[in-house]
């Protein structure tokens, strides 16, 4: 269905963005990542698909590096018809111990990242009249949670800024849309189940009961497959006149 597609998926070495460009690379994209950790790994999972894979190192806080990565894309594969936004990072603290420079480095990543990125790849897109962005925002997109302030904010701005990218280009065939997970077991995740089994003294069976109970209602994770599989169906033509939406993916989170 994506053959001869490019895709560059932010924050992909790992977790919901490595899930996401494998679903694309199934499909027949090309995947361009980004990322730190296992870069090696991730690039012979995704390259064991039988697409072509590269890899840029920009560091998604700084916009001379974001600009370096969309130029070196469109050198290597012509452009970006895919554009997933998913790099993240996370704080908690309340409000009035939050420390500034985590809120500055949270919204420069979170959300300031995927405007830079999207103002890059737009002008390709209408050139050709064919793209997708998918932001990957979060069920915080949706719905707050105490001390998360920044990450709140900047899901809440992605959303914002999906909705008007999505106005902007709406009689055209690029379209731009949100993913809003609620809990996924990603590494990232697995260490705060880990910690909290440890903190309580009882076992990770428990720990994860524990932490789905509190907001997740289906009491079961997401896994990036669903989430790169939504990713596929928004890349889709049955998706064309998808256009704006938040989609969540949250076990009934935001339905509460």
């Amino acid at each position: 269905m994506l053959a001869r597609k490019t895709a560059l998926v932010t924050g992909s070495t790992s977790g919901i963005g490595l899930g996401i460009a494998k679903a694309l690379a199934r499909q027949g994209a090309n995947i361009v990542l980004n990322g730190f950790g296992e870069i090696e790994a991730a690039k012979a999972e995704v390259k064991a698909l039988g697409v072509e894979v590269e890899y840029h190192g920009a560091d998604m806080s700084k916009p001379a590096e974001i600009e370096a990565m969309m130029a070196f894309a469109a050198q290597r594969f012509g452009q970006v018809d895919i554009l997933v936004n998913n790099a993240g990072i996370q704080h908690v603290s309340r409000v009035e111990n939050f420390p500034v420079e985590r809120w500055d480095a949270i919204m420069a990543i979170n959300l300031t990242s995927a405007f830079h990125t999207t103002r890059l790849a737009l002008p390709a897109m209408q050139k050709a009249n064919w793209g997708r962005i998918i932001n990957v925002a979060s069920v915080h997109g949706l719905v707050a949670s105490a001390e998360k302030s920044a990450y709140v904010a900047a899901k809440h701005g992605i959303v914002g800024l999906t909705k008007v990218t999505a106005l902007e280009n709406a009689t055209t065939g690029i379209t731009c849309n949100a993913i809003c997970p609620g809990w996924v077991l990603t590494p990232l995740v697995q260490k705060q189940v880990d910690a909290k089994a440890a903190a309580l003294g009882i076992s990770n069976d428990e720990a994860t009961r524990l932490l789905l109970g509190e907001k997740e209602p289906s009491m079961q994770f997401t896994t990036p497959e669903e989430l790169g599989e939504l990713a596929v169906f928004f890349c889709s033509p049955a998706a064309n006149n998808v256009r704006g939406v938040a989609w969540n993916m949250d076990g009934g989170w935001a339905a509460q």
